[in-house]
Order: C-alpha cells, then sequence, then structure tokens
C-alpha cells in the first residue's frame, strides 16, 4: 500500500498545482477561461482524493478480513 500511497499523493499534488497556478492567473488578469480550467482541475482533484481515500479504506478491511481468515 505505500506505492499507492505516493503515487496518490504524487497524483494529487500534480492536480492541485496547476489548479492552483489557474486560480492565480485567473485573479490576477481576469480571465474567464482560467477559472474555467481551474475549477475543472480542482473538481478533478476532489475526486481523485475521494477514490484514493476510498481505495485505501476498503484497501485495509480486505487486508485485515484475509488476515482473519488465515
Amino acid at each position: 500500500m505505500t506505492v499507492f500511497y505516493w503515487f496518490m499523493a504524487l497524483v494529487m499534488v500534480a492536480t492541485l498545482v496547476p489548479s492552483a497556478l489557474y486560480m492565480g492567473i485567473y485573479v490576477f488578469t481576469g480571465a474567464d477561461e482560467a477559472l474555467v480550467r481551474a475549477r475543472k482541475l480542482w473538481t478533478f482533484l476532489r475526486v481523485l482524493t475521494l477514490m484514493g481515500f476510498n481505495v485505501m479504506l476498503w484497501g485495509h478491511v480486505v487486508v485485515a478480513a484475509w488476515q482473519l481468515v488465515h
């Protein structure tokens, strides 16, 4: 699971950084396209975060069940 944690952290940072940059572009320039792109990336980041949390949680449940059986 450690590889999964690092992979999810990398993916989340790789989504968060561009979202923050586009939000900064929107704040300083007022370009509506930057706001739309920042919102899409932020939404994608939330989906990835929830997916990572669910996989982590259910992964621990499966491992615990496996250890109880064996």
